[in-house]
């Protein structure tokens, strides 16, 4: 199954981590150093020029990747759910 995260990109529901709030998580020092690292060693990509709302982390072809969409956590969660990608959450 794979998951939409705005604009033209997807990504497999089996190399798909962490759908983490934007504005949540970002209160954390601990978050917002990693997004840093992230960004400056190549990680992030960016799927929009829209306002951010949350971002994945993924794992493909063992190289980590940490998407940045204009998509709630919310509706990418109801996207996962409605393809059979997620379970019981």
């Amino acid at each position: 199954m794979f998951l939409h995260l705005g604009s033209d990109v997807v990504v497999n529901m089996k190399d798909v981590i962490a759908i983490l709030d934007l504005d949540v998580t970002s209160t954390s020092k601990i978050t917002r150093e990693f997004l840093t690292v992230a960004e400056d060693e190549g990680f992030v990509v960016n799927v929009s020029d829209d306002l951010p709302k949350s971002f994945i982390i993924t794992e493909i072809d063992k190289k980590s990747r940490v998407f940045v969409s204009p998509i709630s956590t919310a509706t990418l969660l109801k996207r996962a759910k409605s393809h059979g990608g997620l379970g019981n959450i």
